[in-house]
């Protein structure tokens, strides 16, 4: 049977919630297959948060890894495609833990490649009429880190990468927060998991930028 792993993230920074965990829970509240879904709502902390996310990629040897995390300030739904080893927290996690110009992990490659369909799955949200874009940098807090690890310690046939979502309309902080309605994010995340399974071979279309 073909399992998916869905993650997302308990709130950080002071935040009373998180979309991506919400988005998450969500999306599995309301799977009906045929694939196995697994969901699960990560810390936002270095270590519990890549120590979760192995301990799932052990039990459950998903065929696909999708990880969501907020990035509050942002309008669409941001399909990442590059995943750096490095830490470098601006602020500390949930665990008072902030460092500073660390690998993710000791040894591997300075950067990764998401193997997930990232156009496809971007031009499908869109067609959707949800704003999704491909973005080429996860930033180097937990969301970066989740993405990498992923990467690294799914197995080699496992296709992996990450989803940045906005605020939702529900919980914003504040009343001009780019935001988007719960609803239109776990949508997203459904079409991302779908494009997963169903595409093998990524768009060949533009969606670079130019700065």
């Amino acid at each position: 049977m073909t399992t998916v792993l869905l993650t997302g993230f308990e709130p950080f920074g002071g935040d009373s919630s998180n979309p991506s965990g919400a988005a998450v829970n969500l999306v599995g509240s309301r799977w009906e297959g045929p694939e196995v879904l697994i969901t699960a709502v990560l810390p936002v902390t270095f270590a519990g948060a890549a120590g979760r996310l192995r301990g799932l990629l052990r039990e459950h040897r998903p065929d696909v890894v999708i990880a969501a995390g907020l990035a509050g300030g942002r309008a669409a739904i941001g399909l990442e495609r590059v995943a750096v080893n490095l830490i470098d927290a601006r602020i500390p996690d949930n665990d008072g833990d902030q460092p500073v110009d660390v690998p993710s992990v000791p040894g591997a490659a300075a950067a990764r490649f998401a193997t997930l369909p990232v156009k496809e799955i971007a031009r499908r949200i869109a067609d959707a009429g949800i704003p999704a874009e491909v973005s080429y940098t996860a930033g180097t807090f937990v969301c970066n880190h989740v993405f990498f690890t992923a990467l690294e310690a799914a197995a080699s046939a496992t296709r992996a990468g990450f989803v940045h979502v906005p605020w939702s309309d529900e919980h914003a902080p504040s009343s001009d927060a780019a935001t988007l309605p719960l609803a239109a994010i776990a949508r997203a995340l459904e079409i991302a998991v779908r494009t997963s399974l169903d595409v093998a071979t990524d768009a060949a279309v533009p969606g670079g930028t130019l700065h």
